[in-house]
């Protein structure tokens, strides 16, 4: 899933923002955990997705002091993946959506597997979930499609229809 963010995402909307896979920001964009300003701790994910993805330090020091930070910042600490002018940020985000789309639907669900997995584990069992999704992938259709297109120097032809077994992300706006 694909966040979209224009304005104020605080506390929840900054929760949900973290629980995307990708997010883009519009610059206008600001970010925080204000939720020990009232009394309470983030209850959405923010005490745990957020050291993931900045850093213990860092998001102790958002969560603990409950400041707000603008997209820039954001993006220079690793929250958010990209920052764009707000008039572009729904395309921005599609573009990135058919990139994805573009590419082997099976490749893509192990490959998002492999990170989310992979990042709950030390690296030795991750690194062997890596291996056995790579198994997987080398016997489907998708890879030898890969295979015959580069030995065409042509692209590979992965445009079929994605069903359940295989990713979908929308954006989330």
């Amino acid at each position: 899933m694909i966040a979209a963010i224009n304005g104020f995402a605080l506390g929840g909307g900054c929760e949900t923002a973290m629980a995307c896979t990708i997010r883009v920001a519009a610059e206008n964009a600001k970010f925080g955990q204000p939720e020990v300003k009232l009394g309470i701790l983030p209850g959405g994910g923010g005490t745990q997705r957020l050291p993931r993805l900045v850093g213990k330090g860092r998001a102790l020091q958002l969560i603990l002091s409950g400041e707000t930070i603008n997209a820039q910042e954001a993006y220079r600490i690793g929250l958010v993946n990209e920052v764009v002018p707000a008039v572009e940020l729904i395309s921005r985000a599609e573009a990135i959506l058919k990139q994805i789309f573009a590419n082997a639907p099976v490749g893509v669900k192990y490959a998002l597997d492999a990170v989310n997995k992979g990042m709950e584990t030390n690296l030795s069992d991750a690194l062997s979930l890596e291996a056995s999704y790579f198994g997987l992938c080398a016997a489907t259709e998708d890879k030898n499609e890969g295979d015959d297109g580069l030995s065409r120097k042509a692209c590979p032809d992965i445009s079929r229809p994605v069903n359940s077994n295989q990713i979908a992300p929308p954006i989330a706006r």
